[in-house]
């Protein structure tokens, strides 16, 4: 992050960095840089260092310093999805024979990507309760070199204390990863708080209108950065011009939406606790969530994710995400429409019958930015 960056507030950066006037037009939106290859002035004789597009593309870098400016990284790296960037960040900083400890609450890509995929080529793990820094202190042996966390927690909504962990993991030898992807930069800022590369799907908030598929990386030190860049050039999963012009374009108005889905949220998880048929509410923003103080020591809001678990089990929780209207019923989250799901059955099918199994009553909502009075109404009806 340049020194300039660091001057401005994050609702002026996420409105700016990266986003320089186009010096041949002086469109005030970087250009959609549709291109696979550039013109040389002669051999190696690149304009602007680029050369060819899975290397590096104008669009995309724009997106990669806006990235690292709202983060407070030296490198931001941008991908296809954020599973792609999950791959290349484990494949640059793991050998085999090394071992990772992750949270016993993950988004079921994540887990999938570790027990299925990673393992193959000899890398270890083992499943700790983040939200409590003892856990994740036993958990770590002389071969761990990864401590991966989610705060807050896909679907359970937990609360790891960054800066505790972080201490773990420093005292370890070991790199911290946080995926932040609940959060946004706006509302969290896991590398001030001691974390050394911060993970995002593109997808959820940053790109905010479910148009668009991305991932991320952001490093704080440089040289990872690099490290990583050369694995991403390598391996080649990056993200299109399109892609990275319509990440950068929800940025912009990443502060203002974030302010109202934590709002709406807030409401909802309120109206959920006093529901004769909710027997739990998991939202870190209610007083009597484990992780409260911790959350409202690190973050800004409370964020737009709320779930909660409901009487008569499995069927129930599945019958309510039917009967939702103005919720709609899919995967993934972020997006300025509300969404309802069924994790058991949906997006973390993957972990049944694992340490991360999750509740077979637990329905996932991502609340949107529409009138919160219509949404409350909605769930109310669902619920019956």
């Amino acid at each position: 992050m340049s020194d300039q960056h660091s001057l401005h507030s994050f609702e002026t950066l996420a409105i700016h960095a990266g986003n320089t006037a186009d010096p041949l037009t002086g469109a005030v939106v970087p250009p959609i840089y549709q291109v696979s290859t550039y013109k040389q002035d002669g051999v190696g004789g690149l304009r602007g260092g680029y050369e060819y597009s899975r290397s590096a593309n104008p669009t995309r870098t724009a997106l990669e310093e806006n990235l690292a400016a709202l983060e407070g990284g030296r490198r931001g790296l941008a991908f296809a999805s954020g599973l792609a960037a999950e791959d290349c960040l484990l494949r640059t900083l793991l050998e085999p024979g090394d071992h990772v400890v992750i949270p016993n609450d993950a988004y079921g890509g994540t887990f999938r990507l570790f027990a299925k995929v990673v393992s193959r080529w000899g890398v270890e793990w083992s499943v700790a309760n983040t939200s409590d820094p003892a856990a994740v202190r036993a958990a770590v042996t002389p071969k761990t070199k990864v401590i991966w966390v989610e705060t807050p927690s896909n679907p359970l909504l937990g609360i790891t204390d960054i800066e505790a962990v972080a201490e773990i993991a420093r005292g370890a030898g070991a790199r911290l990863v946080v995926d932040n992807t609940f959060a946004s930069p706006y509302l969290q800022q896991p590398i001030s708080l001691g974390a050394d590369i911060v993970v995002h799907s593109l997808t959820k908030y940053m790109g905010g209108h479910s148009d668009v598929v991305g991932g991320a990386l952001i490093a704080a030190d440089a040289a990872v950065g690099e490290e990583l860049a050369y694995h991403q050039n390598a391996m080649g999963a990056v993200a299109g011009p399109f892609d990275a012009w319509l990440v950068l374009r929800g940025i912009k108005t990443l502060p203002v939406r974030m302010d109202r889905h934590s709002e709406n949220a807030t409401r909802v998880a309120e109206m959920l606790t006093s529901h004769p048929k909710v027997t739990q509410v998991l939202y870190p923003g209610l007083p009597e969530h484990p992780g409260h103080e911790t959350a409202a020591k690190q973050m800004k809001h409370f964020g737009g994710m709320v779930s909660f678990r409901v009487q008569g089990g499995e069927e129930a929780a599945v019958e309510v995400c039917n009967r939702a209207k103005l919720f709609t019923l899919g995967e993934s989250l972020g997006g300025v429409e509300s969404l309802i799901e069924h994790p058991g059955r949906m997006t973390h099918a993957s972990v049944a019958g694992s340490a991360l199994e999750v509740p077979a009553d637990l329905v996932r909502v991502s609340v949107g930015i529409e009138s919160a009075d219509d949404l409350l109404a909605d769930l109310q009806q669902a619920l019956g």
